[in-house]
């Protein structure tokens, strides 16, 4: 795909993951894997997809929910007809840490009953781009 700049984009687990692996073998070579203390805000950024991105329960919730809106227990019952063994601490789990990475968001609340209200949610984000020759500050002369 060709850009008329270097960009990286990030849509599926193989690119995910060979990001990923660049991290680890390039940026993380002890552990626990701590960032430089002059490392771009670019790199943390990356790193919180990934990082947000790395479990194929995460992709599951991300296709399911698509352009619509899906409740939590929507979302619960969806991957468990999918074959996923998970706990609804467990979803809860992998929807905050989605939500954390700016992927997901809150769109409303379903009032039933005397409980607390059920989230309802949706993409925040539906494409990842990081551009590389983006500078960090812009100079005002």
């Amino acid at each position: 795909m060709p850009f008329s700049k270097p960009k990286i984009l990030i849509y599926y687990y193989d690119i995910i993951v060979y990001y990923y692996n660049i991290m680890v073998i390039f940026m993380c070579r002890d552990v626990p894997c701590e960032p430089p203390d002059n490392v771009s805000p670019k790199w943390l950024r990356l790193r919180d997809f990934v990082r947000a991105l790395r479990f194929p329960t995460r992709w599951l919730i991300i296709e399911y929910i698509g352009k619509g809106k899906k409740s939590t227990k929507e979302i619960y019952d969806y991957l468990i007809r999918a074959g996923e063994e998970l706990t609804k601490s467990g979803l809860y789990y992998h929807l905050s840490e989605l939500k954390n990475a700016g992927i997901i968001e809150v769109a409303d609340y379903i009032e039933e009953g005397g409980g607390a209200p059920e989230k309802v949610w949706k993409l925040k984000t539906k494409k990842i781009v990081i551009d590389l020759l983006e500078q960090r500050h812009k100079v005002v002369k």
